[in-house]
């Protein structure tokens, strides 16, 4: 176990629990850097051969934690964006198991994962605009693919929630589970995945990837320039001062 995060290692398994339920599984800086640390270990471990991410308790991720996340505002690399990075270029396949609430990047990291499980009630959301800040996560260039220009608006510009079919339906997700049930899916799916040649595994992963690979980190970098300045605008400071005073 280490900050925020809760390791299980079964075989060649490797499943990573964000386990903050009382803040609804949020982000911080000490779980951003222990996920970084665990995708890189598997990465660099051949006898992994897939990676169960999901949450403690009712939640997969309510995103970042606001309070910890708006006071990083230094150049380089946030503890977020290279979470991001970790997750981009790792050729360990990543199977994500969602229930309850996913928020922000709780959301565009889910465009990363090979299989996405989301069980029936979640509900997925991309406040970024509410909150006066613009997407990340390499969304603005991956979901207008996955869910088409008009629900990607809708997500984006409206920040309008969504459930599991309708991920499912625009190609977020790999399969809509009974409530309750989405990482008993992913396990399953990642057993089939251990039954796989390992070498032969990832290197198809990296094959699937590499075509977008400059395209997406070009993105990650453009969006992160541009979130780390709205961070520091009018607009986003007044708009997260009436979300701390809900």
């Amino acid at each position: 176990m280490s900050a925020g995060l809760n390791i299980d290692r079964d075989g060649a398994v490797l499943t990573l629990t964000i386990n903050r339920p009382e803040r609804r599984n949020a982000l911080d800086n000490a779980t951003y850097a222990a996920l970084t640390e665990q995708l890189a270990r598997a990465s660099a471990d051949a006898s992994v051969s897939a990676v169960i991410l999901t949450g403690a308790g009712e939640h997969f991720t309510a995103g970042n934690d606001l309070r910890d996340f708006q006071a990083e505002r230094g150049a380089g690399d946030s503890a977020a964006m290279s979470f991001l990075r970790a997750l981009t270029t790792t050729d360990v396949p990543v199977i994500a198991a969602v229930e309850g609430y996913a928020v922000g990047i709780g959301v565009t990291l889910l465009q990363h994962c090979d299989f996405v499980h989301i069980g029936e009630g979640a509900t997925l959301r991309l406040p970024f605009v509410a909150l006066g800040l613009c997407p990340e996560g390499a969304s603005s260039l991956l979901l207008p693919r996955l869910a088409g220009a008009r629900r990607a608006a809708e997500w984006l510009l409206q920040g309008k929630a969504f459930g599991a079919r309708q991920a499912l339906e625009a190609g977020l997700a790999t399969t809509v589970t009974p409530a309750g049930q989405a990482l008993v899916a992913a396990r399953a799916t990642a057993a089939d995945l251990a039954a796989q040649p390992p070498a032969a595994l990832r290197l198809t992963k990296a094959m699937l990837r590499r075509p977008d690979h400059e395209a997406i980190q070009a993105t990650l970098d453009y969006e992160a320039e541009q979130f780390r300045a709205r961070l520091a605008t009018e607009e986003a400071q007044a708009a997260f001062a009436r979300f701390f005073k809900k």
